[in-house]
């Protein structure tokens, strides 16, 4: 009973009839990767290189030479660039794009199933 309810109210709303009558397309990830999202990629992963092994091992420099504010004023700078690396690296991979082209392709997906199941 509860589940067609639910459908019911679902399918009274704009934003699911939306989706439903503007199907998501994914051909674009089928597309050759262009060498701007290349370089986005990389500097993504660059990002996560440079963050965390880099705040540990500041950390340990620390340890080592007695010295606190190596890891009190290093490790936050290091993480924030990259972080800002990072932010760079999906733009330029242009990230909110396909996320939202994926978020789209999951919503009508879950609504079809719902919407057809439960009638």
């Amino acid at each position: 009973m509860m589940p067609q309810r639910i459908s019911q109210y679902l399918a009274g709303r704009s934003f699911v009839q939306k989706i439903m009558e503007h199907p998501a397309d994914l051909s674009e990830f089928k597309e050759r990767p262009t060498p701007r999202l290349i370089a986005g990629l990389i500097l993504m992963v660059l990002s996560f290189i440079i963050g965390w092994p880099a705040v540990f091992t500041l950390s340990v420099l620390a340890v080592w030479y007695h010295q606190p504010l190596i890891a009190v004023i290093g490790g936050p700078l290091t993480y924030a660039l990259s972080c800002i690396v990072f932010f760079i690296g999906a733009w330029m991979a242009r990230a909110p794009h396909y996320l939202n082209t994926l978020t789209r392709y999951t919503m009508q997906s879950f609504l079809k199933k719902i919407l057809h199941d439960n009638q």
